[in-house]
């Protein structure tokens, strides 16, 4: 056996690089939970915020679109990257995110299949 961090051919195992920081904008614990398990295990720094005033300098913002008021008070700014995801059957939801410049808005059951394809989509 080698030293501790050291792998089998003697040679350290490569450190992990954080792909991106996302800041993830979701009030529903559990959903929440499951889309921060799926972006951290794909390489992503995440930071849970409760409200889009809270928000700091990130990559990536992943919002949860039932969680904020789409429209005069809340537009995207035009520097970090978006996704947003909604209900299925809300499209009225849908087309107020893309009016507020979300880079990619895709339903909640897409989030949850496809959660870090989705944000690597806008990263690249």
């Amino acid at each position: 056996m080698g030293a501790p961090g050291v792998g089998a051919a003697g040679v350290p195992p490569p450190a992990l690089t954080v792909m991106a920081r996302v800041a993830l904008l979701c009030p529903d614990l559990l959903f929440g939970s499951r889309v921060e398990g799926a972006l951290r295990a794909a390489g992503h720094e995440v930071e849970r915020f409760d409200s889009p005033e809270q928000v700091m300098e990130h990559d990536v913002l992943v919002v949860d679109l039932e969680a904020v008021e789409l429209g005069g008070q809340w537009t995207v700014d035009g520097g970090r990257k978006t996704v947003g995801f909604y209900p299925h059957v809300d499209q009225d939801l849908r087309r107020r995110a893309e009016q507020a410049g979300f880079d990619v808005v895709v339903p909640r059951s897409r989030m949850a299949r496809e959660t870090a394809a989705v944000v690597e989509k806008v990263l690249s």
